[in-house]
């Protein structure tokens, strides 16, 4: 990760984090080094509503293996 990388949530080996930039954010789900998920957000407002989500169904798939 680099300094700009804000972790939002993990689940197991998965990391979910928020890339600030001026055009908005980006969100990243990852597993170790490899990007499992990559989304563009206009506004911090949707990409924290997306990675709630997102944690939620990261961590029903983990209560169920």
């Amino acid at each position: 990760m680099t300094g700009d990388d804000r972790v939002l949530w993990t689940a197991g080996e998965i990391v979910c984090v928020m890339i600030s930039c001026c055009a908005g954010a980006e969100l990243q789900v990852r597993r170790r080094e490899e990007i499992l998920l990559r989304e563009l957000y206009p506004s911090k407002s949707d990409l924290y509503a997306r990675a709630r989500d997102l944690r939620a169904e990261y961590n029903d798939d983990a209560e169920r293996h």
